[in-house]
């Protein structure tokens, strides 16, 4: 059974990790939600959930204000040609829908097809924000907590350093 809200928020409960939600109206992009984010400390996310050219599905979160160039990033990360991966497989994949992207969706990839890439900054921020599955809310923790989350649900991240375009740190490594 796949999570949602409700079920995930209760889950970061019962694995005792301190987290703060906040409902708000629907957020479809990142420019959308610039007056709700400045009430909210720490580093808020954008994320993207690509597939690549041999069927590989990845998903990138940044912080909302980094740059991502999706024709170089393929190279960096090991990929090939990324491309945005459809709604269907997202929703069969994350139990995700357009708009609700999430790194917190990775909690719904039982077989781990997806690689999890994340920015160096929001890898590194005291608190960050991402939708919890739904993207009428944002769920705010602090950085070890969220990496407690990765790793009770086994993702080990890509860490890539967008600025330079390299990576910082490899699952595994």
């Amino acid at each position: 059974m796949m999570f949602d809200k409700d079920r995930f928020l209760s889950w970061l409960d019962d694995q005792a990790i301190t987290h703060n939600t906040v409902e708000h109206p629907a957020v479809f992009r990142v420019e959308e939600g610039l007056d709700l984010k400045a009430t909210m400390p720490g580093a808020h996310s954008k994320n993207l959930f690509l597939k690549d050219k041999k069927d590989r599905l990845w998903l990138v979160s940044a912080r909302q204000d980094t740059q991502i160039d999706l024709k170089r990033l393929d190279r960096v990360i090991g990929s090939a040609r990324l491309s945005f991966g459809n709604a269907e497989l997202m929703q069969a994949v994350l139990g995700l829908t357009p708009g609700s992207v999430t790194a917190f969706g990775l909690v719904n990839d039982r077989d781990r097809q997806v690689t999890f890439v994340i920015d160096r900054h929001l890898w590194d921020a005291e608190i960050v924000n991402f939708h919890p599955l739904v993207n009428t809310a944002t769920t705010a923790m602090g950085g070890d907590a969220f990496r407690r989350v990765l790793d009770r649900i086994g993702v080990e991240p890509i860490i890539v350093d967008f600025d330079q375009m390299v990576v910082v740190s490899r699952a595994g490594s």
